[in-house]
């Protein structure tokens, strides 16, 4: 019987052993491994660091093994829409209409555009930006080795940028998510896409600035800055490490001529990452809020306001009847830790909030006449922006 006992546990500790092993090197090969749940079945590859071998080191002067690894994965997308253009600007006069009637009636064409997107599982799902689809009644997507196919939109994300679409084919080469955590100011980047239509290309460059937030470009920034040329057409496309392992989408440049000035940015997998698993499982993103306008303390505020240095965030409006309002939170407080996590400024207390689960209590610590006070709030479910009459392209922004 203890012989008997010995061998059940000697195989017991062989298979878990086995199952660890094949688990963290190749989870693709487990049938059950699925990122979003909900049934859901999405297989995506998330790169060892450092390398296992030696063979993933590239060679001294060549970053050809990163690019050949990388390109396959990276897609052009093509889309276009239908507007409607009036032919004479007086048919939008009554009485005009009325004598001429539809001579000068309002005609549709189509307009087009394009960008890039990175394949990032073999079930078809590629992550592109917001605006490059945004409002397009039909996509398509080109591969390196020249097929094509329609796409449909499976979700995306405003505030981050973000967009999941997905093609209905076979044998597709899918990118492997890197690091973008353990990105240092220095690193070796190459940019990937489709820049001006002329075709995939690829660019070389350094991480110039990590974390960089307050732009203007998104709700929700945390982006990797670059010198690696992106430019128009780029959109949507792999900022990729020396190994070929993708660290960033591509988003927007800092541009006067409307071409590379060799201040680019994307948004980082970590980001990436989870919007794209919450859109693949329900077709959107949710985020938390307690319905409060905030900004950053400056000097002179935090003078005005007796502090000893300027990390929070400054309630400068609450909105009447939401979360925070019905707390009895009020203008002039200043945020400084959100579930005992500290407060740097509005925009870390953005994320922070953002994190929160709507529908579930949480605690916020605010500064009040130079007296700490801790607040409980009912968290609400952050409701979508409001879309814009005319979106201006992150690309051209100045």
């Amino acid at each position: 019987m203890r012989k008997l006992w010995l061998i059940f546990a000697q195989t017991t500790t062989v298979v878990l052993a086995a199952l660890f092993v094949v688990s963290t090197l190749r989870p693709e090969l487990l049938p059950w491994k699925s990122p979003t749940g909900g049934g859901t079945m999405v297989t995506i590859k998330e790169a060892v660091i450092p390398p296992p071998t030696a063979e993933g080191i590239p060679k001294a002067g060549s970053f050809s093994a990163a690019a050949q690894k990388a390109m396959p994965s990276v897609v052009n997308v093509f889309t276009s829409k239908e507007i409607k253009v009036s032919s004479h600007p007086l048919m939008e006069d009554p009485v005009f209409r009325r004598f001429f009637g539809d001579r000068f009636e309002s005609q549709s064409r189509r307009a087009s555009s394009l960008g890039s997107g990175v394949i990032v599982s073999p079930e078809g799902y590629i992550l592109t930006n917001h605006h490059v689809i945004e409002a397009a009644d039909e996509i398509k997507i080109a591969l390196s080795d020249g097929r094509e196919a329609k796409a449909r939109v499976i979700g995306s994300d405003p505030e981050t940028d973000l967009a999941v679409i997905k093609v209905d084919m076979q044998a597709l080469p899918t990118m492997t998510f890197g690091q973008s955590d353990n990105a240092q100011v220095g690193d070796i980047v190459l940019a990937i896409g489709n820049p001006f239509g002329v075709g995939q290309t690829v660019t070389m460059g350094i991480i110039s600035a990590l974390g960089r937030t307050h732009l203007g470009i998104n709700t929700f920034e945390n982006f990797i800055q670059t010198d690696a040329a992106i430019n128009p057409g780029n959109s949507g496309g792999a900022l990729v490490d020396v190994f070929g392992n993708l660290i960033g989408i591509n988003t927007a440049i800092v541009s006067r001529t409307g071409g590379s000035l060799g201040i680019g940015f994307a948004i980082t997998t970590s980001v990436a990452k989870q919007i794209m698993e919450q859109i693949i499982q329900t077709g959107g993103v949710v985020r938390g809020w307690i319905g409060v306008e905030v900004q950053d303390l400056t000097p002179e505020l935090a003078e005005s306001f007796k502090r000893p240095n300027i990390n929070g965030a400054l309630i400068a409006g609450v909105l009447k009847g939401g979360p925070a309002d019905q707390a009895g939170v009020k203008p002039g407080d200043i945020i400084v830790a959100v579930e005992g996590k500290p407060v740097i400024d509005s925009s870390g207390m953005l994320n922070l909030i953002a994190a929160l689960l709507p529908g579930k209590a949480a605690t916020i610590t605010v500064i009040r006449n130079q007296a700490e006070k801790q607040i409980k709030i009912n968290v609400g479910k952050r409701p979508k922006p409001a879309p814009q009459d005319q979106y201006m392209d992150p690309e051209a922004m100045e």
